[in-house]
């Protein structure tokens, strides 16, 4: 399974043009940049996942918020978003994900990723609340249908980050956002960071210290 090739399949072609001309910015800029999102938010994730209390919070947001009913109609979603109308809820609060996934580190975040796609970073910062709701419902909707238990979510979460970092089409430079949007963070991995393994576990070791 590959979280990120399911990522990139939920932006049609249709769908990027209207977050481009949102943010104003071309359509190559745009799915690149949105690629960089993606594997950033999925790198937060399986950091927070990397410790029990964390894992067991996201599994229980999942359950509670994040079935993948959006994906259904995926379209109408990020239209009701840009253009600000109808009523928000948990499954599309995506600033309210972006503050648990990666907290004050928003910014810096944005700032990594649109040098990596030419954008700025007030136009990532357009983009962070919106693709979030993606990620997550994603995700929700693969635990459900895979039936996963707390362990398989852990491995499939990152799995689905080194994926993110070698299929992102920013090369190292993901290492540099998701080491950067910490700054000075701890470099002590967690158990299960080290069993999980691979260049994203050292990547994440400690990067987001705070949770």
């Amino acid at each position: 399974m590959n979280l990120m090739d399911i990522l990139q399949g939920q932006l049609s072609d249709e769908m990027v043009g209207q977050l481009s001309e949102h943010i104003g910015a071309e359509p190559q800029q745009t799915a690149q940049a949105a690629n960089g999102i993606f594997a950033t938010l999925l790198g937060g994730l399986a950091n927070n996942a990397s410790s029990e209390g964390g894992l067991s919070s996201l599994a229980s947001a999942l359950d509670r918020d994040h079935d993948g009913s959006i994906l259904d109609d995926l379209a109408g979603m990020v239209g009701g978003m840009l253009q600000g109308g109808g009523q928000e809820s948990r499954a599309t609060n995506g600033q309210g994900m972006l503050n648990h996934i990666l907290g004050d580190r928003q910014e810096v975040a944005a700032e990594q990723i649109g040098q990596s796609s030419g954008l700025s970073a007030g136009q990532i910062m357009k983009l962070l609340p919106i693709l979030a709701p993606i990620v997550m419902s994603v995700l929700g909707k693969t635990k459900n249908s895979g039936g996963l238990d707390l362990g398989s979510l852990a491995n499939v979460l990152m799995g689905g980050a080194q994926q993110a970092q070698q299929q992102s089409g920013m090369g190292d430079l993901l290492g540099n956002i998701l080491g950067s949007v910490l700054g000075g963070g701890k470099q002590q991995q967690q158990p299960q960071q080290q069993q999980g393994g691979g260049l994203l576990g050292g990547l994440l070791g400690g990067i987001f210290g705070k949770r």
